[in-house]
């Protein structure tokens, strides 16, 4: 089933000039880019998207650390994305990640982790709009 996923490069990501490296990654693994921009999020902008981990005891950090600097935000596009772009970053713990992982690779820490995707179509299905307008979102087919 083609499926469509958020991916964001995280602030250490874009510091650290990973952008085209992971994108490539996603590439050669046959997903396809059908959006992409760079921006910064704004603490209420952080706070909004990782509402669902309000509760948490490390959602300040979370927000903190991703209203810190710019991201990257993706849609990828492809058969089975999400299960896919789950595997190709790898565990949220680099230290637990599978070797070739974008974690693996790149991840400095569990919060520093390079990457963050959807988990589920329903997350990538509020995702994807809090970044991307559906006239943003090229179609491949």
């Amino acid at each position: 089933m083609i499926e469509r996923t958020l991916v964001m490069i995280k602030p250490d990501g874009v510091e650290r000039n990973l952008i085209g490296k992971v994108i490539s990654i996603f590439e050669e693994k046959g997903l396809k880019v059908i959006a992409l921009k760079k921006v910064r999020l704004s603490k209420d902008q952080a706070k909004a998207f990782y509402i669902v981990h309000k509760e948490r005891p490390f959602y300040e950090d979370l927000t903190n650390y991703m209203s810190s600097g710019p991201i990257v935000a993706l849609v990828l596009e492809g058969e089975n994305a999400i299960k896919r772009v789950r595997e190709i970053m790898g565990a949220t713990d680099p230290k637990e990640a599978a070797e070739g992982t974008i974690r693996k690779l790149f991840a400095i820490d569990k919060e520093k982790n390079t990457v963050h995707g959807s988990d589920s179509p329903e997350s990538a299905a509020k995702e994807i709009p809090f970044f991307f307008s559906e006239y943003e979102l090229i179609a491949l087919s």
